[in-house]
């Protein structure tokens, strides 16, 4: 009786193919669903040093809006106009969304529009590679600053 309930709890825990096969189908929902965090966790400046980031930076996507808040770090060609609006923020609902999947990723490029509010004229272009696994690459370009580049992971958006 013993050894029955053994193997029952053994063939209840799911295997690694299957939490990896259900990792990629959440990745999948969040991708497709267009509402997703990407949490940076290392940041890759141009002509700097590449280092651990300690405080919580995020780039929220939904599919009416767009939410950037990251550091920089780099050479910028021209200083912003308000010296509190350093780093990457955007906050902006118009935007363009273009998803690509590829055989284990995917390529999102997210883009705002010039007819947005302030930091949308800095920011061209956000370049983001989702693996299955939920593991991302985010690069960032801009008009007035050097591109950078940030590793960190896809989670799903946390309800208030």
């Amino acid at each position: 009786m013993c050894a029955l309930a053994l193997q029952l709890s053994y063939a209840q825990k799911p295997t690694k193919a299957e939490k990896k096969a259900a990792k990629a189908a959440d990745i999948k929902r969040l991708i497709s669903s267009g509402s997703y965090v990407f949490v940076a966790d290392y940041v890759i400046p141009n002509s700097m040093p590449s280092h651990a980031l300690t405080t919580q930076y995020d780039v929220t996507v939904t599919p009416d809006k767009l939410d950037v808040w990251l550091p920089y770090f780099g050479r910028a060609y021209a200083a912003p106009r308000d010296p509190t609006e350093g780093g990457v923020k955007l906050k902006t609902t118009d935007f363009t969304n273009k998803v690509v999947s590829k055989k284990n990723n995917w390529e999102i490029t997210l883009a705002p529009k010039q007819s947005n509010p302030p930091g949308a004229n800095d920011v061209r272009n956000l370049f983001l590679d989702v693996t299955t696994d939920g593991y991302a690459s985010l690069r960032v370009t801009s008009l007035n600053r050097q591109p950078i580049s940030f590793n960190g992971h896809i989670e799903e958006i946390k309800k208030n």
